[in-house]
């Protein structure tokens, strides 16, 4: 677990720098935010980022998660489908722009057509948006099959991979697997990653709790060790060393309005469940 981090707000006033120093003092080696709220494009211009003055005093590696609106894979989506473009070639030039390593994108939905017609159109749009470009890379998320989803099995993601000319990467949701029918507690389940999409695809971890049962298709993260998943089956999946060079990222949730990160990111370089609730 070299780089073991957390999703950190970036807020004014010092945004960027104030994201640096809280992934430092919740002890993190890297860490992921969004650009701005995740819950739309509305985006500060990047001068007032203070980008510099967090590259001054930080190295940590940076995973720039792209706002979770944007919809690619709806091929009647029209004039949603070209605002969602321009949405993710500004984040692309933001991630850039703030030293990320990867550009965290969800798949889409397909809104009622079937999963071909909707993984090319997310495929299509992606290449319209970054071929040619020298952007961080794309890392498409596994999904939990929640509504229309799509990216919701490995099969489905190494598809994505497989039909767009950019070279994709993959981000591992542990709560979205789970959710999604895989069984975590399987020491050979990271071998099944391997052989579906290449481990070497997989640019970062979101590593999280469940608070359903295996297969709900529910997507509702919860704090390491309290859910179905279970502490020591996301410790054994952060800690193998294949995953070594890549930023694993928490995002559980807040409990009694505090941030859970310093404790949970302590038990994972324990290696022990401590009942910190």
């Amino acid at each position: 677990m070299r780089y073991l981090g957390s999703h950190v707000g970036l807020s004014s006033p010092l945004y960027l720098l104030g994201s640096v120093r809280q992934a430092e003092l919740w002890g993190e080696t890297a860490f992921m935010c969004y650009t701005g709220a995740p819950q739309n494009s509305h985006r500060v211009p990047l001068e007032r980022l203070k980008i510099a003055e967090a590259d001054a005093v930080s190295a940590l590696p940076r995973v720039i998660h792209a706002p979770y609106i944007v919809n690619l894979a709806d091929p009647e989506g029209g004039e949603k489908l070209s605002i969602g473009k321009k949405t993710v070639k500004n984040e692309l030039q933001r991630a850039k722009a703030m030293g990320g390593v990867c550009l965290v994108l969800h798949p889409g939905a397909s809104l009622g057509a079937d999963f071909l017609p909707s993984a090319l159109c997310l495929c299509r749009c992606l290449e319209e948006v970054a071929q040619g470009e020298n952007f961080p890379p794309i890392a498409i998320e596994t999904m939990a099959g929640k509504g229309s989803e799509i990216g919701k099995t490995l099969e489905e993601v190494a598809f994505i991979l497989g039909n767009c000319s950019l070279p994709l990467k993959v981000c591992l949701d542990t709560c979205h697997l789970h959710d999604g029918g895989y069984d975590l507690s399987d020491p050979g389940f990271l071998d099944e990653v391997d052989r579906v999409i290449g481990l070497s695809n997989v640019a970062c971890v979101h590593l999280n709790d469940s608070k359903n049962p295996r297969g709900s298709h529910k997507d509702r993260h919860e704090n390491l060790g309290y859910g179905a998943i279970g502490f020591s089956n996301l410790r054994r999946i952060a800690s193998d060393p294949r995953l070594d060079p890549l930023p694993i990222i928490l995002e559980t949730p807040y409990w009694n309005g505090a941030a859970p990160y310093a404790q949970e990111i302590k038990m994972l370089r324990d290696g022990a469940f401590s009942d910190w609730r």
